[in-house]
């Protein structure tokens, strides 16, 4: 496939992604902003609300979602494959019905704003498949069949409740039960509170932010967790969505080629031999000091002192 034809499948799957995003927040909230997703129903019609933890919130909103990707893939025209197993790297892979050979990768991200400005993701290992883009170790295609790697991102702000147990509530909802008849509890010593509309049922989450990015746009050059393999995004919120990372100036190719090398490469510097962890080191380890102008500076590490 050449470059040319490259760049026209990923510039028709893009205009369709961004078409997806624009319907999603509509989709998942109410008029006021708040999660459309009150909580479980039983048989009975109790209502259990759900607390906040982050991978519960992930899971069900991955599952609420997941019509409007399968209306998405139908519309324009692409196939989808869900990971074969849970650590498996794409979440979803999304290929071409015409051309089987245009494969691209979506992962969902889903996180919580801190102070309004800020929120950050994991954007896959920088390990195996990451490495070795020919093998399909922990992949469901090997890495270099796909013509791009791209994130959805969900963002949305957790509601704060005075009694934490209050976010795992009962409910009985009276336009669920047009008879109001009663149900049995239960759980013992739990109390089912009476409410007229679901509605009225505070949601866990609010304030949704959705946007979609290919990896390498939204990548830091910090690891995004603990000493995982994973490569980390920048945290501030404005940039994610306008795909201003790291490499965004600097471009794929760096991108790849400093996660590949990330925490093996070493340099000597002043006589001692160093870990090669940030960009900056890695431009002045390659020779390309003149490239640090192209770096975006806000959402990566630090210059050392002799490096200003």
């Amino acid at each position: 496939m050449t470059k040319q034809e490259k760049a026209k499948y990923k510039k028709k799957f893009e205009k369709a992604l961004n078409e997806l995003v624009k319907d999603l927040k509509s989709y998942v909230s109410t008029e006021t902003g708040e999660w459309t997703v009150k909580g479980f129903i039983d048989i009975y019609k109790n209502i259990y609300t759900i607390s906040s933890d982050t991978k519960i919130i992930s899971k069900i909103l991955e599952i609420h979602i997941f019509p409007k990707i399968l209306q998405f893939a139908e519309k324009f025209g692409y196939k989808l494959i869900l990971a074969e197993y849970q650590n498996w790297y794409p979440d979803l892979t999304i290929i071409d019905k015409d051309n089987v050979d245009v494969k691209f990768a979506l992962d969902l991200k889903t996180t919580f704003r801190r102070n309004n400005k800020t929120a950050g993701f994991t954007l896959g290992s920088h390990g195996a498949y990451f490495k070795e883009r020919d093998k399909s170790k922990n992949i469901q295609f090997p890495y270099n069949q796909y013509l791009g790697h791209y994130c959805l991102g969900i963002i949305y702000t957790r509601v704060d409740f005075d009694d934490n147990l209050a976010e795992t509530e009962i409910y009985q909802v009276h336009e669920l039960n047009e008879e109001y008849e009663e149900s049995p509890d239960p759980i013992i010593d739990r109390q089912v509170t009476s409410v007229a509309k679901l509605k009225s049922i505070t949601s866990v989450i609010k304030d949704f932010d959705f946007f979609a990015a290919e990896k390498w746009k939204i990548a830091s050059d910090r690891r995004g967790s603990g000493n995982t393999a994973n490569i980390g995004s920048i945290n501030d919120i404005k940039d994610l969505k306008a795909g201003n990372g790291v490499f965004s100036k600097l471009g794929e190719k760096w991108f790849d080629e400093y996660w590949i090398n990330y925490g093996t490469a070493t340099m000597v510097k002043d006589g001692k031999t160093i870990k090669v962890s940030s960009i900056w080191d890695f431009l002045e380890f390659k020779g390309r000091k003149d490239l640090y102008n192209k770096v975006v500076a806000k959402g990566a590490k630090r210059k050392r002192a002799d490096q200003k």
